[in-house]
């Protein structure tokens, strides 16, 4: 652990020591679902060349939350901006 700067350094549940890797950066979009009782939100990360990734995200109680990868590949989403259209997620 000597070789990263310590502020790159954190500690587990257990004490030991981890290194803050960068996996990937970009925008993200959030949206949720207003008919589900779930409290289910979808999160769209995409980075910037472009390639997304959704995960849902279902509450499970408070402070945790269950993280789904769907299958496949979904096209362009549309969301509606809770005022008056929709619009896409990242422009």
């Amino acid at each position: 652990m000597t070789k990263y700067p310590s502020s790159v350094i954190t500690k587990d549940r257990k004490g030991n020591k981890e290194v803050r890797l960068l996996v990937d950066k970009g925008k993200f979009a959030r949206y949720q679902y207003m008919n589900s009782l779930t409290g289910k939100m979808s999160i769209i990360l995409k980075n910037f060349e472009g390639k997304e990734e959704h995960l849902y995200i279902i509450p499970l109680q408070p402070n945790k939350s269950l993280v789904i990868k769907p299958k496949g590949e979904k096209k362009s989403r549309r969301v509606w901006n809770g005022e008056s259209n929709e619009e896409e997620l990242f422009d």
